[in-house]
């Protein structure tokens, strides 16, 4: 029995090493191993990737969690050439020998990968200190809101990955200093507006730090973890964060005023080397098109034109007052009765409201929707240090393991800034049915390759999720006719980003300009209004995703309503859509289509049957 055991392991060690050795070192066997592959590979690059999935949170081997990601330009550089050998890998695949659902998953790999490969010569056209989502803000986040703090072995990973803010704040000023020599500066204004996040950041004492007070707070309610080595873990963060985090930070600081003497007024990324043909691979990327700038701008103005045509009517009928269509939407802005009182009192009561609206959404969309996440939704107030200059909201995914909520952020920096019109779709688009439907849905699917459930594609995401607003307004989610006002100004807001994110970055318009064009046509308050632009201006081609997106569900809606008649059935359309992962959106149109044809055969057959 024993030389039989014997055997059977050496057997089984044999036959493992006919699969590992190929897939980890050579061309695996089977393209799905080789998708593991792909993700795990990159995943090992990433450790935070790894956190922010929730994936491997149980196994009680690896140092990733202890780890934060390479941020040095050298890490950049494995990252293309990571890119590069997966794409020819995946090209040694006989794709005409697949099943449709695997030739998808091929062409999805393949769009993702040639468009990295394509866009290498541009990928140190960023800007890695920026007011939105830079590095400086960026990590902190990380470790507030998707470190775990569950169990000792996370305390003191979090206590790791802090004092690992040195080498990665050394990794990233290399990469800022790099960009520069390439003649790649952010604008003055940016670099003044991180400047300021910095030095609030590190300006109260180490024990008052966020980092400090969030851990603090974290590990009172830790299982198993001793009161002694948990006092032990606080005292050497907070010689981190006197030690490590802030002389980092000043680092950063001193590199960003030396940069600020040096910057321009100049916005937009045509001031860049070879700005104009970076602006266009970022059009592509965001909008999975090859529509062009001068087309996207000329989109934005039929669409700004007919939005406000619909509006007219509505507003008319509230008898909004003022001369011009701003002013009589700043009006509606400042009625009372839509306000929430100051301070902490309207923050609760707007956390309240949004929860009130989500748990409403969710029981409308049971006619309109079969897939729905199994992942619960949240609603938390931005964190505070990054308020400022943070959207009005957000949405974070659910882990993969279910050990973290997918959560919808609002920005409460000023009570006064959350009016009850913009509520619901602001709501609705984070959230339900909007990128909680979108991307839970996507990270629960059980017959795809991993990769289709987290990888990204912007006019998808974001095309959805206003296509999310749009459907609530058609189906009467929206209580009065202040509402549906809302509704309609959040998506002519998207339409004046087509406007202005093409005006910034190819027509060469002005940051003031650019502010002034979104306050003539939106209605919208200077300070909002200001944010959104300088968003645009640190993520050049981002906002026209959102349009062009939508734009493309209710087309193929409508090519569905018209060819399949009476046999449409809007649940099954969501259920294609959100069915098959983040596509970009000419494989969506395939997906679409091929539902279409299914459908009417199955039409066909039965009359016939």
């Amino acid at each position: 029995m024993k030389r039989f055991l014997i055997g059977l392991f050496s057997l089984l060690i044999a036959a493992s090493a006919v699969f590992v050795v190929p897939t980890v070192w050579f061309q695996p066997w089977s393209i799905n191993h080789f998708y593991a592959r792909v993700f795990i590979t990159y995943a090992l690059r990433h450790p935070e990737l790894i956190t922010q999935l929730g994936v491997l949170n149980g196994v009680p081997f690896g140092n990733w969690r202890d780890r934060l990601d390479d941020y040095s330009p050298a890490g950049e550089d494995a990252d293309l050439k990571l890119a590069e050998d997966n794409l020819a890998r995946l090209h040694r695949y006989d794709r005409r020998k697949m099943k449709p659902d695997d030739q998808l998953s091929y062409d999805v790999m393949d769009w993702f990968l040639t468009d990295a490969v394509k866009t290498a010569r541009f990928r140190a056209y960023s800007y890695p200190l920026n007011q939105m989502f830079g590095f400086q803000s960026e990590l902190p986040d990380f470790m507030l809101n998707l470190q775990p703090l569950k169990t000792p072995r996370d305390a003191e990973s979090y206590v790791r990955r802090v004092a690992a803010f040195g080498p990665a704040v050394t990794q990233t000023v290399q990469r800022v200093e790099l960009r520069e020599k390439k003649g790649i500066l952010p604008p003055r204004f940016v670099l003044l507006e991180v400047q300021d996040q910095m030095e609030k950041f590190i300006d109260s004492p180490p024990e008052r730090n966020l980092l400090y007070t969030h851990f603090a707070t974290g590990t009172d309610s830790i299982r198993g973890l001793d009161p002694a080595k948990r006092d032990q873990l606080r005292a050497k963060l907070e010689q981190e964060i006197a030690e490590v985090v802030v002389p980092s930070y000043q680092k950063m600081i001193t590199l960003v005023k030396g940069q600020e003497q040096r910057a321009t007024d100049d916005d937009g990324v045509w001031k860049l080397p070879d700005g104009d043909a970076f602006y266009d691979a970022a059009l592509h990327r965001f909008t999975t098109s090859d529509m062009p700038a001068d087309t996207i701008h000329a989109l934005g103005l039929r669409e700004v034109a007919r939005l406000q045509g619909q509006m007219l009517p509505l507003m008319n009928q509230v008898r909004l007052k003022g001369g011009s269509f701003a002013a009589r939407l700043l009006d509606m802005n400042r009625n009372s009765r839509f306000g929430f009182p100051a301070g902490d009192s309207g923050r609760a009561e707007i956390l309240a409201g949004y929860r009130e609206i989500l748990a409403d959404a969710s029981k409308r969309c049971d006619s309109l929707f079969d897939a729905r996440p199994k992942s619960p939704l949240e609603v938390k107030r931005v964190p505070a240090f990054k308020e400022a200059t943070a959207p009005g909201a957000y949405y974070s995914a659910g882990a993969l393991d279910g050990s973290r909520p997918g959560v919808f952020y609002a920005n409460l920096r000023n009570p006064a800034e959350t009016r009850r019109p913009d509520m619901r779709t602001l709501a609705y688009h984070e959230g339900i049915p909007g990128h909680h439907f979108q991307i839970s849905i996507a990270q629960e699917l059980k017959d795809e390759p991993f990769f289709r459930k987290v990888i990204p594609f912007t006019a998808y995401a974001e095309g959805w999720a206003l296509y999310a607003e749009h459907l609530a307004l058609e189906k009467g989610f929206h209580h009065d006719a202040y509402d549906s006002l809302g509704a309609m100004r959040a998506e002519l807001f998207r339409a004046v980003r087509l406007v202005v994110d093409t005006g910034i970055h190819r027509d060469r318009w002005t940051r003031q300009r650019a502010i002034d064009y979104m306050l003539a046509n939106t209605g919208m308050d200077t300070a909002e209004v200001v944010t959104e632009i300088e968003r645009y201006i640190v993520m050049p081609g981002q906002a026209c995703a959102y349009k062009v997106g939508q734009l493309e569900i209710l087309q193929l809606r409508e090519r569905a309503m018209n060819r399949l008649g009476d046999r449409f059935d809007i649940k099954k359309f969501h259920d294609v859509v959100l069915t098959h992962g983040s596509l970009p959106l000419t494989l969506l149109d395939r997906v679409v289509n091929d539902w279409i044809d299914r459908e009417l055969a199955a039409s066909g057959a039965a009359r016939q049957g």
